[in-house]
């Protein structure tokens, strides 16, 4: 082209803005989203970077395949006009070209499927645990148990507008964090004891149905210290987008002394239901009047 710029530019460009507007991580903000927020959160775990990687890679082709059959509509519509062409060929059946449209797409599909099957089976390939949690959804709170730590139960309940301390996130903030140690395996054991919840934390990769009656496992391994927020991502009834799920990783020595007072604190502290109870018998009746 007399400007300097061949389509295979114009196309590398274009997949490589595309990339940047998929992830962007300058425009995210650790562990939870920010306002104009740009893609996906920062990725803090081997299974949310791989995905991400995965995202950006079907996004390139994708972009590709999009312009290559935007090229061929504009060719066939200037090339074979009326105008252009005005005694059309009576070809029928041209062998080279119906091979290539089935062979090609095939092609394609394989090169998906190899890093989609890689994660698919990192997400289900459980290393050996370090720390096991189970989360129980309800209407409309998470109630988190650590079997491993005998009888260690607590609710962890969305902070309303007048309770947020700085720093904390409208929406996002709990009374009680999950705390788990940093570059240690987690298993997550996820069920609910109403409706179908979902427990989804975007910086771990991880999202998973919380059914009534079944125990759903999942795992993650952060690698940076910090907040991680997330919501439950399951329409389980009235105050659905008002049961936040906030994980704070913490070194391995925070967590040793996190345990022992939590054992203390938890072990004979009362149940957070009948607080919310109350809450959700309010909001009710203001609802209803």
């Amino acid at each position: 082209m007399a400007n300097g710029f061949s389509g295979a530019r114009i196309c590398a460009a274009f997949a490589a803005s595309a990339s940047f507007f998929s992830t962007a991580p300058a425009w995210a903000q650790l562990g939870q989203p920010r306002d104009w927020q740009l893609g996906f959160q920062e990725g803090v775990t081997p299974i949310a970077r791989q995905m991400i990687v995965f995202h950006d890679f079907l996004l390139v082709l994708i972009t590709v395949i999009t312009l290559f059959v935007l090229a061929l509509l504009v060719y066939v519509a200037l090339r074979f006009n009326k105008k252009a062409n005005p005694k059309p060929s009576k070809t029928t059946h041209h062998t080279l070209l119906e091979v290539a449209w089935t062979v090609v797409p095939i092609l394609i599909l394989m090169v998906i499927a190899v890093p989609s099957f890689r994660l698919l089976f990192a997400q289900y390939d459980f290393p050996e645990a370090d720390v096991t949690v189970k989360a129980i959804g309800n209407q409309w709170y998470w109630t988190y148990e650590y079997p491993d730590n005998g009888d260690l139960t607590f609710d962890a309940v969305m902070l309303e507008d007048d309770e947020l301390k700085p720093g904390q996130p409208r929406l996002l903030a709990t009374d009680n964090d999950v705390v788990v140690p940093v570059n240690k395996n987690v298993h997550v054991l996820i069920t609910a004891s109403d409706v179908l919840h979902n427990w989804t934390v975007p910086a771990f990769g991880v999202k998973v149905d919380a059914v009534p009656g079944r125990i759903i496992r999942t795992w993650f391994r952060a690698e940076k210290t910090g907040i991680f927020y997330g919501q439950c991502s399951e329409l389980c009834g009235q105050r659905h987008a008002f049961m936040p799920i906030a994980v704070r990783v913490v070194t391995e020595a925070e967590y040793a002394i996190w345990l022992e007072k939590a054992k203390k604190e938890f072990a004979s502290a009362p149940s957070g239901k009948d607080e919310l109870a109350s809450k959700n018998a309010s909001q009710l009746a203001e609802l209803t009047r």
